[in-house]
């Protein structure tokens, strides 16, 4: 009975020293901490606390009880108080080895005026050309002013189409003009012969 036992009070004993130390020790909610646990064998590791948005993955180089490093996040919805770090390494938990305080932040400042001393507006505001082309011209006789969502109504968009004919018109016009007289002198300078 005394062999089978002293293997397991050793065992608990052995995993003593290990500590956690959070960088701040002194964390507002939704803030980045560091974690460093030192007393661990191995190079890898986890440390757990219920102020934690996730386990933090620990690191180290060296092994033989240098230092791990790892960080994570404090929870956004969590009350005031001292929460307690656990942490896994060398196939082993090592419960309540530390702890973070965690305590809201008060405002450093009250602000200088109230939201409602001046009017916000509720839509997006339209500026630039799109917002002032609906009021550059009025509506054609007989045109409906309609208006999208881009601010360019149904005149605009008919008068954007005629234009844009018209300057294909001209393009086709232009080229087919200089494709008769490159065409003509070369036969005049035929005939000439």
């Amino acid at each position: 009975m005394v062999l089978v036992l002293a293997p397991t009070a050793g065992g608990a004993y052995a995993h003593d020293g290990v500590k956690v130390t959070v960088t701040p020790s002194t964390a507002a909610p939704a803030a980045d901490v560091d974690v460093r646990v030192q007393g661990c064998k191995g190079t890898t590791g986890a440390a757990k606390s219920q102020a934690f948005v996730a386990d933090a993955e620990l690191t180290g180089r060296d092994g033989g009880g240098a230092p791990l490093f790892g960080d994570t996040t404090i929870k956004t919805r969590l009350e005031n108080g001292t929460y307690k770090v656990s942490v896994t390494c060398d196939g082993h938990d090592h419960p309540d080895v530390g702890t973070v305080q965690v305590k809201r932040q008060k405002p450093t400042h009250e602000p200088t005026h109230k939201p409602d001393d001046h009017p916000s507006p509720i839509a997006p505001v339209r500026a630039g050309g799109g917002g002032t082309a609906a009021f550059a011209a009025p509506a054609a006789p007989g045109v409906a002013q309609t208006t999208s969502a881009s601010g360019l109504g149904t005149p605009y968009t008919l008068l954007g189409l005629g234009m844009a004919a018209v300057a294909a018109v001209a393009v086709a016009f232009r080229s087919s003009r200089r494709h008769r007289a490159t065409g003509s002198g070369t036969d005049t300078g035929a005939g000439a012969e």
